[in-house]
């Protein structure tokens, strides 16, 4: 069977267990603390993030949108994956803002220490600005992906709940009613709850 490495919280984790879920593939998740990570998954990803998928054919998939792809490749029943050129294309910009730019604004706004700051206000600022955009998509389609829920929204969704669960009074009280709808449905969701299933950790 596939193995996943996976940690709860880690947004990177929770959008490739999203696709695996949708998809329907069956796996053995090994849940890990990443201050101390198994020697198993170092052995397989010296990398030491998650999520790691080991398939069972060998191969070792070490980023979650490999993950991701990989996942809807076996089965894509509700139509995640972009089905025309330009929607591809807007699902990778949407994507690359998401994992370069913002997460580095999230990182900032949400561990300022890390980086030396006094406070991480520049960048929530930094972040909000491309919130907003989203909100202003989201009021032009229900979904970031257009009509229907899929890999833009799946890719997107756990960074933008973990910029909003750093302040949540301060996020609730901007005016992104479109995108503050969007985060809500996401939470409230089934799929949500069962990747966010709480598994004890993994002992080899």
């Amino acid at each position: 069977m596939h193995v996943l490495y996976s940690f709860r919280r880690c947004p990177y984790a929770m959008r490739a267990r999203l696709a695996l879920q949708v998809s329907g593939v069956a796996y053995e998740h090994r849940e890990v603390a990443l201050k101390a990570k198994p020697v198993d998954m170092l052995a397989v990803s010296p990398k030491g993030t998650v999520p790691v998928l080991c398939l069972d054919s060998g191969e070792v998939l070490e980023q979650s949108l490999d993950i991701m792809y990989w996942a809807l490749a076996q089965k894509d029943p509700d139509g995640w994956l972009p089905a025309y050129p330009q929607a591809k294309a807007n699902a990778d910009a949407l994507i690359a803002a998401n994992d370069g730019e913002f997460k580095a604004n999230l990182d900032r706004y949400k561990y300022p220490q890390r980086f030396g700051l006094n406070d991480g206000l520049k960048h929530r600022d930094l972040g909000a600005a491309w919130l907003s955009e989203l909100d202003v998509q989201l009021h032009k389609t229900a979904y970031l992906s257009g009509a229907h829920w899929g890999l833009s929204d799946a890719c997107l969704a756990p960074f933008v709940r973990q910029f909003a669960r750093t302040d949540r009074a301060w996020f609730d009280a901007q005016p992104w009613v479109h995108l503050s709808r969007w985060l809500l449905a996401f939470e409230a969701s089934d799929a949500f709850a069962a990747v966010m299933h709480k598994h004890p950790l993994w002992v080899p």
